[in-house]
């Protein structure tokens, strides 16, 4: 919150502009005795952009600025002078983005941003219980071909079996013939993008999951082949593969609240050491 207002004093500031006309420019607005020139506009132009959204740009801008100007007139002549002193406040902002400024450069420089798949692996199995599903997902395959592609018995022979060479046939096969092929045995998938893709879509996609292994459906061009070969239902304990992500970032964030807090306790150490402050 603290931030949030310095950052909109000093947007007020900064919308101030000229206090008086520029004699090479002139002005597309003015409030009191403040003139707002294109030149101060010219950031805001994008290469490539068409006229009519220039001019949009430009109106939308002009306007927000004049709305600034009065209400910065009315805070001036409706605040005491104590009120009007942000001082302190901009000092504070300054300190804080500088700070904020070094500790990122540090963090560019220091930070080891590679997390191995054993740390994933590690930190999943201690913090199992924080990952919960909240839809339901599923290992398996989904096929859809169009009613006139060759040989959908051999496909749905295929498609349930659990051979390593029908799992080949079917891949050649669906290479040539298959409008969609996809196939995540190997890896956990949210069901729902799938389920969107079936005629039928499910009205509860868990007791979907629960009384369904083989899908077979139709619609009048194509056929559609799913087969779920394991799944787990929301309020169950997510899989790895699809919370590594956030685990990553965790893991990621931890070490960055580590590095800075060393970082804050070395400068203190050795500021002490050197007697560089007094606490009294």
């Amino acid at each position: 919150m603290f931030r949030t207002i310095i950052i909109c004093l000093l947007a007020v500031t900064l919308f101030s502009c000229h206090s008086k006309k520029n004699g090479d420019e002139n002005p597309l607005a003015r409030v009191g005795d403040v003139y707002l020139y294109p030149s101060d506009l010219q950031t805001l132009y994008a290469p490539g952009m068409s006229a009519k959204d220039s001019i949009n740009i430009r109106k939308k801008y002009i306007e927000k600025w004049v709305k600034k100007q009065l209400l910065l007139q009315k805070a001036e002549l409706n605040l005491t002078a104590d009120q009007k002193d942000v001082s302190q406040e901009l000092d504070d902002y300054r300190a804080s983005l500088l700070i904020y400024k070094y500790e990122d450069m540090l963090l560019h420089q220091q930070m080891d941003t590679v997390v191995k798949d054993n740390e994933i692996q590690d930190y999943f199995e201690q913090h199992s219980a924080n990952f919960v599903l909240n839809q339901p997902a599923f290992r398996g395959l989904y096929i859809k071909l169009q009613k006139s592609s060759p040989y959908q018995e051999k496909v749905k022979n295929w498609y349930r079996s659990d051979k390593e060479a029908d799992m080949k046939d079917l891949e050649n096969y669906c290479i040539q013939y298959a409008r969609k092929y996809d196939y995540f045995n190997d890896e956990w998938i949210y069901f729902e993008p799938i389920s969107k893709q079936l005629p039928t879509k499910p009205a509860d996609m868990d007791a979907f999951l629960r009384n369904n292994r083989y899908v077979e459906e139709q619609d009048s061009t194509y056929n559609y082949y799913l087969n779920i070969k394991e799944y787990k239902l929301a309020g169950s304990v997510a899989p790895i593969n699809l919370v590594q992500d956030d685990i990553r970032r965790i893991i990621l964030n931890k070490r960055k609240m580590k590095l800075l807090e060393d970082l804050e306790n070395d400068i203190y150490n050795n500021a002490y050491n050197k007697d560089k402050f007094d606490i009294y």
